[in-house]
């Protein structure tokens, strides 16, 4: 850990999926995003495309099976981002304003006040990330689309801390995280990570007092993985955190998602369709996404399950988790989180995930005894060869007396025609 005044402030960054063309422009720009191919660009304006399907991602749980275990009801999620629009219908009933908290600054480095940074509640997202976020973790069904989210009956914590212009930093991420900390949150969503290659001590101290208060701290790994980097990223690599990467629809690490040995598990962060300010939905990509789908996961854990500790549900999340190998892959953690067995394979809390849990071993053959002379099968297949040989030779004795009376038969009846 750097002194503290070697130490620098470093910037924070969305984990969503931007084109090279649109980095060009702001790496924190959030990318224009379609709710399926062929529809009009993703804007945000209360006759926004609707999503009338199921996204894949959902159609790869059964929701009924999952609902009948947990719902997410009672747990407070918070979620720290761009805010989020409590004006999109399926948002609204989830989200509780009087817990938010807008952390941006009123102006910039440069003393020119922030344009559109909202009210104090977190409650508004002009970049509309915040919003799908909290979307795939508690967005409530709604007539005419399959999208919901994966805990329902969760509420969320809006807390806003960042923008499509950067202002959001270490600092605010740790006052954010303190902000959630003291509303009582029971998960917290960390959908960014820090630019600096230096981990952030007061951002490292936040994380421990969150888990310190029974708070599950899930984060996005980043999506720096097209060129095979492997560097750790804030605060997903600090330890307790669970690290989210990205998952493709064959259950198989997304091309941008990032490797590492804290991976702790994997999520779907490919084409996830979600829920945009003002209504409606689009799509996105990167482990922005990845992220809100195991808390969302964790959301219900915890209901089920209350007296666990947040280590207790990383490790059930890890356990249960979809996976190709033994043990922890460094591009997908433990595997891909699989939400109905981590509610039903749950009689009794774990610490670590086992190595062989997950995978099926083919039984080794029973050894054949060793025998000392003729087995009890050697005998009785002997014995049946003999049986077999006498039953040959008195058919065959038979029959030629058989042959040999008729004959003699014959011989006699033709010596007394003669006579």
């Amino acid at each position: 850990m750097l002194p503290k005044a070697e130490r620098t402030t470093p910037a924070l960054r969305r984990t969503t999926l931007v084109t090279a063309a649109a980095m060009a422009a702001t790496l924190l720009a959030a990318p224009a995003a379609t709710a399926d191919p062929g529809a009009d660009q993703c804007t945000f304006s209360k006759t926004n495309h609707k999503y009338s399907g199921t996204p894949w991602a959902l159609q790869r749980v059964n929701l009924d099976e999952l609902w009948g275990e947990s719902k997410g009801k009672g747990m407070k999620v918070a979620v720290i981002d761009t805010g989020v629009d409590t004006s999109n219908p399926q948002l609204t009933a989830a989200v509780n304003p009087s817990l938010g908290a807008n952390f941006l600054p009123k102006k910039d480095k440069k003393g020119q006040p922030i344009e559109d940074r909202g009210n104090e509640k977190g409650t508004t997202d002009t970049v509309g990330h915040g919003t799908r976020v909290a979307g795939i973790i508690a967005a409530r069904p709604m007539e005419g689309t399959g999208f919901v989210g994966l805990a329902p009956e969760a509420t969320i914590i809006p807390i806003k801390q960042n923008d499509a212009e950067g202002h959001g930093t270490a600092a605010s991420l740790v006052t954010a995280i303190r902000h959630a900390i003291k509303e009582k949150a029971d998960v917290i969503n960390i959908s960014q990570d820090t630019t600096g290659a230096a981990p952030d001590e007061d951002l490292h101290r936040a994380v421990e007092d969150a888990l310190a208060a029974d708070i599950v701290v899930v984060a996005s790994a980043g999506n720096d993985g097209l060129d095979g980097n492997s560097k750790k990223t804030y605060p997903a690599s600090y330890e307790g955190v669970l690290a989210v990467a990205a998952s493709d629809r064959n259950n198989e690490r997304a091309a941008f998602s990032q490797p590492g040995d804290f991976v702790g598990v994997a999520a779907p962060g490919v084409d996830m369709i979600s829920t945009v300010p003002k209504g409606g939905h689009c799509s996105d990509n990167g482990t922005s996404f990845s992220a809100p789908y195991v808390a969302g996961v964790a959301a219900l854990v915890k209901a089920k399950h209350p007296k666990w500790t947040p280590r207790q549900i990383a490790a059930q999340i890890e356990q249960t988790a979809e996976r190709s190998i033994p043990g922890r892959d460094r591009l997908v953690g433990w595997g891909v989180v699989d939400p109905v067995r981590a509610l039903t394979e749950d009689d009794h809390p774990i610490e670590t995930p086992r190595p062989d849990a997950g995978l099926t071993h083919a039984e080794a053959p029973t050894p054949a005894e060793l025998t000392l002379g003729e087995t009890p099968q050697e005998r009785t297949a002997r014995f049946a060869t003999y049986v077999a040989v006498a039953v040959a030779v008195l058919v065959a004795g038979l029959s030629g007396g058989a042959v040999a009376l008729r004959d003699a038969r014959r011989r006699r009846r033709a010596l007394e025609s003669r006579t």
